[in-house]
């Protein structure tokens, strides 16, 4: 490593403890010392010095803020005529820069509006980026959410579907309500995925097949199995993209459709007779425990038991699956939780400037979330292939039954 001759001003090492920004002075007149230092060793000759060997001409300097741990200094950037002046100092500095706009990222990302994150910069670096710079640097975050949201995909027999509706302003500064569609899966080795995000202006059925197709071009197949509300937009959707997957309704917003049909007087009643009929093992069996409630609620929660009627066979679609799946997907509470998560970093916000950024917060809250999820394996897929196995075998040899 090169020597560099630095002096230090004798007033200057006298007001290192009484002044403030004493070692930030200090510091800023050494590294231009060691700037004009390291110009001289790049071109071959000091300043206004004549000499064969010159590579270059100064052509004067221009200045440039570094924050530090003592304040901000201001740098003055040698420029050359003929060519680019390089500096280790500027290495460093560029990846402690990166690490603080990462940083910055991070904390919108994490809840943090971007207001607060001008008040936290300007409180540990002791300069301030207005709250502009900082959504500015924040879209940095689109290619690491593109790769996520667009990578390919594959065999996934499970899906979990949901959505959250968010506030995002127009071009002519309106206030619309935009849908966030987030699907997850569960591939063939028993991990959960978070497959991908898109937000639109509904959950109309057009939309959801533009999703499902989407999901499909990136390499999404084998899918057997899907869980989410009763939104006629996206079951007619995945019925027509899916075809011959199982549609399960879940079973937690069902129970609360039907509760929501039903007098006060009587919700407990509803209430207890809902949990035994979804603690049923068999379909026979829950049907049984359902004519139960229905006998027993007679002429006291006519609604409520309609709407339990109405949509009993979709909630019971788990049933058909061995007995080890029921619990985790017979609802979409994995989901709920995923959206919960979003959720409370979208909270800070309130209000997102544009589509875009909401797409980069969720997509990177998603992303987070789904590299977490890769630690564990969520089920064991072993009777899964069985049963999937002897349903295809099934449909290949159907029984003949003699008359």
């Amino acid at each position: 490593m090169t020597d560099y001759d630095v002096k230090v001003p004798g007033h200057m090492l006298s007001s290192l403890m009484s002044d403030k920004g004493g070692f930030g002075s200090l510091l800023e007149v050494m590294l231009n010392q060691i700037l004009e230092a390291q110009v001289s060793e790049q071109i071959g000759a000091e300043r206004y010095e004549r000499s064969d060997g010159r590579g270059a001409y100064r052509n004067g300097s221009r200045p440039r803020q570094l924050v530090t741990r003592v304040g901000p200094i201001t740098l003055r950037i040698p420029q050359l005529r003929d060519g680019v002046f390089s500096t280790e100092i500027f290495q460093r500095y560029q990846r402690s820069e990166q690490a603080l706009v990462l940083a910055m990222m991070e904390m919108v990302v994490n809840g943090v509006s971007t207001r607060k994150v001008t008040k936290v910069t300007e409180e540990l670096c002791g300069v301030s980026f207005s709250k502009s710079t900082v959504s500015a640097l924040c879209t940095a975050l689109d290619a690491r959410v593109a790769a996520f949201n667009e990578r390919r995909l594959g065999s996934f027999p499970f899906l979990i579907i949901d959505s959250m509706y968010l506030k995002a302003r127009t071009e002519d500064d309106g206030l619309v309500s935009k849908a966030a569609l987030m699907v997850s899966g569960v591939n063939m080795e028993g991990y959960r995925e978070i497959l991908g995000v898109k937000i639109g202006d509904s959950e109309s059925a057009g939309f959801w097949t533009d999703v499902f197709r989407w999901l499909k071009e990136r390499g999404l197949e084998d899918v057997a199995f899907i869980v989410s509300d009763d939104h006629s937009g996206l079951t007619s959707a995945a019925e027509r993209c899916f075809q011959g997957a199982i549609l399960q309704r879940c079973q937690v917003h069902f129970m609360r459709n039907v509760l929501s049909h039903t007098p006060a007087r009587h919700k407990a009643e509803i209430a207890e007779g809902l949990r035994r009929i979804f603690a049923a093992e068999t379909a026979a069996e829950a049907r049984q425990k359902f004519a139960e409630l229905a006998q027993q609620m007679e002429g006291k929660a006519k609604k409520a038991i309609e709407c339990l009627e109405a949509g009993l066979e979709d909630a019971l679609a788990v049933l058909d699956l061995p007995k080890k799946y029921h619990q985790r997907l017979r609802t979409s509470n994995m989901q709920e939780r995923l959206i919960r998560e979003v959720r409370r970093r979208e909270r800070v916000i309130c209000i997102f400037p544009n589509e875009a950024s909401a797409l980069r917060m969720i997509g990177a809250v998603l992303a987070e979330i789904n590299e977490a999820w890769q630690n564990m394996r969520y089920l064991d897929m072993t009777e899964f292939k069985e049963w999937s196995s002897k349903k295809s075998s099934e449909k290949e040899n159907p029984k003949v039954i003699n008359i």
